[in-house]
């Protein structure tokens, strides 16, 4: 089975590609992740786009893509997290490989900038919790390696609206270029779980 997760900054669609892919035993392929892995001077030009609101150039997303693909462990199936983020990247990806059906986790803007100008990225060991949803134990510190927490410039009111604007733009397009399910991302975790897996194959959910 090969995927497409979509949805709107904050909408959790990082979290739910993570978790379905587990339970369906495919492999997670997050863009961010791959971007964010980056070193030397190609971690300064992303990071040049991403800091500002933009996104990465597409020539350089999809030389990651491609070489993540060809992998062993994507071979039996995967979950694209991130990519393709609009219509000239998604033909460029129908030539990789051809994707069976496209996943949105739907949010508002209002819950997207809501969601996102609460989260807090430490900056020695990288740990996102959130104010709302996963605060640390102590005001600014990380649970984990007690690094000082920060909010990226991009997770910012004002620059989480221009992303949003070119989500809407750019990537809302690519539901109608695949068979695609759209599923309300305001639930619970585990409920939106639930109901893509159901979209999926509802023998994939369990009764538990």
């Amino acid at each position: 089975m090969k995927l497409i997760f979509l949805g709107p900054q904050g909408s959790g669609k990082g979290t739910q590609a993570e978790v379905i892919s587990e339970k369906l035993g495919l492999c997670h392929v997050s863009t961010g992740d791959l971007l964010r892995s980056a070193t030397g001077k190609l971690k300064e030009l992303i990071e040049s786009y991403t800091l500002k609101g933009q996104l990465a150039p597409a020539d350089i997303v999809i030389k990651i893509i491609k070489e993540k693909l060809s992998k062993e462990e994507c071979q039996k199936g995967f979950i694209l997290d991130g990519f393709p983020r609009n219509i000239e990247q998604a033909k460029e990806l129908d030539k990789i490989t051809k994707i069976d059906k496209a996943v949105e986790i739907w949010i508002s803007d209002e819950e997207a900038v809501k969601r996102l100008s609460s989260r807090l990225n430490c900056r020695k060991c990288g740990s996102v919790f959130n104010l709302i949803t996963n605060p640390p134990k102590k005001k600014g510190i990380c649970d984990k390696c007690q690094g000082e927490l920060f909010v990226r410039e991009d997770d910012k009111p004002e620059a989480i609206r221009k992303r949003l604007e070119i989500y809407h733009k750019e990537t809302e397009p690519l539901l109608k270029h695949y068979p695609f399910v759209k599923i309300n991302g305001k639930q619970l975790i585990q409920k939106v779980t639930e109901n893509i897996l159901k979209s999926l194959n509802p023998k994939s959910v369990s009764n538990d």
